[in-house]
């Protein structure tokens, strides 16, 4: 690509970034805080999951253009389309998510969503000091429990076979197509053609509220038991 016939786009909004690495580091807490035994640090962890998955699908729907799911959510015929050319080495031109990375962002927003609201239901865990117990479980029967129980260690399982899926994809685009996916996540920019009109960047005080209004309904969920 000709550099004087191209320019700095931001692509990914703060928000969206936020997002991203702060689930990573948070997946990696949860994981470490079961294993240590320390079960306050691993609820805290799935209530700021699940405040974050809450915000980025509202922000899917009233944010940024490349964060919204009517933007990059396309056919599967398309994302097959898509990933049928990975080899073929060409220029990247895509402004957001590609038609397969669309699909792969909602299969992980909803492994996400499933993993924090069914760890509300847990059962007691034997060999935890502290309350292993989801602050809904008493809403429903043991049996329930003990199922939503089983249920949330497998969504687990499913978050990172996904999550080493898309880490799999991440480096087949820079080794056969010489695509950097990681660099424009980390500062939000990419260089792309003059001709490409950038992307609508959403209101970070709309931002910031349906952050604050996702802390809040996960904090009175929290406290309905």
């Amino acid at each position: 690509m000709d550099d004087q016939h191209s320019r700095q786009v931001k692509v990914w909004d703060g928000w969206i970034r936020l997002v991203h690495w702060s689930v990573v580091v948070l997946l990696g807490l949860s994981w470490w805080s079961v294993e240590a035994g320390q079960m306050r640090i691993h609820y805290l962890s799935g209530h700021a999951v699940l405040t974050l998955v809450l915000f980025r699908i509202a922000w899917g729907l009233v944010g940024s253009e490349t964060a919204r799911f009517s933007r990059f959510l396309r056919s599967p015929l398309a994302a097959l389309r898509h990933l049928g050319g990975l080899r073929r080495r060409e220029p990247d031109h895509e402004i957001g998510h590609n038609a397969a990375g669309g699909w792969m962002v909602l299969v992980l927003l909803g492994l996400l969503l499933a993993q924090p609201l069914t760890g509300l239901f847990a059962a007691e865990e034997p060999g935890f000091s502290y309350g292993a117990k989801g602050p809904l479980a008493a809403m429903v029967s043991p049996d329930t429990s003990d199922w939503l129980t089983g249920l949330h260690h497998r969504i687990f399982n499913l978050i990172m076979i996904a999550a080493l899926l898309h880490i799999a994809a991440v480096l087949a685009y820079a080794l056969l197509k010489r695509h950097d996916l990681v660099r424009p996540m980390v500062t939000g920019r990419k260089r792309l053609p003059a001709r490409l009109a950038a992307p609508r960047i959403g209101s970070p005080t709309l931002a910031a509220g349906l952050l604050a209004a996702s802390a809040l309904l996960v904090y009175g969920i929290s406290r309905l038991g």
